[in-house]
């Protein structure tokens, strides 16, 4: 097993791939490698198990028709004991094996055959939804995201994020004055992603590649809608949002001091989004 050292001195984004056909292994081997990820190779689902032991990946790429071990049982064992992102292989006609997987926990899907180029947004985007505050990886490659972790060498699973509102990363939870809120799938990682880290500005194209990566969007009103909802269950007043901030002509930034930390600056804007629904 990986030692919690050790996991933070990689300099690359290490990636599972359990993929039984040998040309998609070997492709994925090189064309990640090329594209600044470190990569670790299995054929089938035990050895996949083993590898994930042994070498604590930061991702997984699974493949769900597999020999013997089914992706389906692969993705189970993962997060009986993990929560490290898993991104699925699916061949076309396997609609409910990406259902079931989903259910499981799994972070989402590819269908075969796939671009690399749409591969590696989709892992980036993963990887930057479950430990957005991760050191960037060397000039030239991907961000060294490390997803979070279960094991108690991991780092801090729940913490405050702003007024009274605790989030938990590794359950997805989120509790407001101790009561667990609920807050829907996009609306977590657009929560997650205005928390790493906090006061920083985040634009509108910004969150819409983040959270909508596979959906050409030119009307930001999808954006401005989950906005709203995350205002009205995390503000105390959401018709005047104490630590959700508009910024005027830019985007959206989560001040965790809130009025009285006197960092409105130029621009800012407490006030509900003019342009919300």
């Amino acid at each position: 097993m990986v030692t919690q050292p050790e996991r933070e001195a990689r300099e690359r984004t290490l990636v599972l791939v359990i993929e039984d056909e040998e040309s998609y292994r070997q492709a994925l081997a090189s064309g990640l490698g090329r594209e600044g990820f470190e990569v670790v190779l299995a054929a089938d689902g035990m050895e996949g198990l083993r590898l994930f032991d042994e070498r604590d990946p930061d991702i997984v790429l699974l493949d769900m028709l597999l020999p013997g071990l089914h992706g389906i049982d692969v993705c189970r064992r993962i997060r009986a004991t993990s929560s490290v992102p898993v991104l699925m292989v699916s061949a076309v006609d396997a609609e409910l094996d990406v259902v079931l997987g989903l259910e499981l926990g799994a972070s989402g899907y590819v269908t075969k055959p796939f671009r690399l180029r749409e591969l590696v947004a989709r892992m980036n985007a993963i990887l930057r939804r479950v430990q957005p505050t991760a050191p960037a990886a060397p000039s030239g490659g991907p961000s060294a995201a490390v997803g979070a972790r279960t094991d108690p060498a991991g780092p801090v699973r729940a913490g405050p994020a702003f007024g009274s509102v605790h989030v938990d990363y590794v359950r997805r939870e989120v509790t407001v004055d101790g009561v667990p809120t609920h807050l829907s799938r996009k609306e977590f990682d657009l929560l997650v992603a205005l928390l790493s880290p906090a006061q920083r500005v985040r634009s509108r194209d910004e969150l819409i590649d983040l959270l909508w990566p596979d959906t050409y969007l030119t009307d930001t009103r999808t954006l401005d809608t989950h906005i709203h909802r995350l205002r009205a269950k995390l503000e105390p007043d959401p018709t005047d949002p104490r630590y959700i901030v508009t910024v005027r002509g830019v985007g959206f930034r989560i001040d965790p001091d809130g009025p009285s930390g006197d960092r409105t600056g130029p621009g800012v804007d407490r006030g509900p989004d003019e342009s919300r629904p």
